[in-house]
This record gives C-alpha cells, sequence and structure tokens, in this order.
C-alpha cells in the first residue's frame, strides 16, 4: 500500500517506501519473541515512523541519522504515538509477506 494511504490506517497494512534515517539504531531484545532487534526512526513523506528489524533473521542495518533508505515492511498504527515498521526481513516460515530494508545498494532480509 501507498505510504500515504497506510499512514492514515487503523489496521496493519503492508508497505514498501523510501525514507530518510532520522537517528542511530538502538538494540533490544524482544520481550514476546526473546531475539534481538534493532530500531532506529525514520521520515516518509507521509511523517515519521519507527522501524523494528529482527537483527537474528537480517543482519543489522549500519544506518546513521540523514541516510537514504528503501523499506519493505509491515505498518503498524499506534494512536497517538509514531507508527512502526516491523516485518522488515524475510519470513523464515512462510507465513508472512518478506520485507527488507535496502541500504546503499545492499538489500537486508
Amino acid at each position: 500500500m501507498d505510504i500515504q494511504r497506510a499512514y492514515g490506517s487503523t489496521r496493519p497494512v503492508e508497505v514498501t517506501f523510501d525514507a530518510n534515517v532520522r537517528s542511530s539504531p538502538s538494540f533490544f531484545f524482544g520481550r514476546r519473541t526473546r531475539r534481538e532487534h534493532e530500531a532506529f526512526e525514520a521520515q516518509t513523506t507521509a511523517g515519521p515512523v519507527r522501524i523494528v528489524d529482527n537483527v537474528t533473521i537480517a543482519q543489522p542495518v549500519r544506518v546513521r541519522p540523514g541516510d537514504a533508505i528503501q523499506v519493505r515492511g509491515q505498518l503498524e498504527p499506534k494512536p497517538g504515538a509514531m507508527p512502526v515498521v516491523h516485518w522488515t526481513h524475510h519470513d523464515p516460515s512462510g507465513r508472512h509477506i518478506d520485507g527488507f530494508i535496502r541500504f546503499q545498494g545492499r538489500v537486508y532480509a
């Protein structure tokens, strides 16, 4: 779905979009997944998003503020807060559309 329409959605939707990184990545272990993730903020044409990437499935993306990226993942609306984009990697179980982060000509999936 187009990022403009997805940004106003009230349910999770698959998106592909270009963005500029706004913050350096931070790393954490997911409470539900018990897997390491990286998270950073990015600016899209629709507004800011928080990107959360499972780095036990895909390699970490060494981005810095100002870097240009392309992302495919699932946008989760967060009423009153910044939307989250996750599933930015392949799905080892094959139950979800594969996502990615493209940075400097390399695809992280």
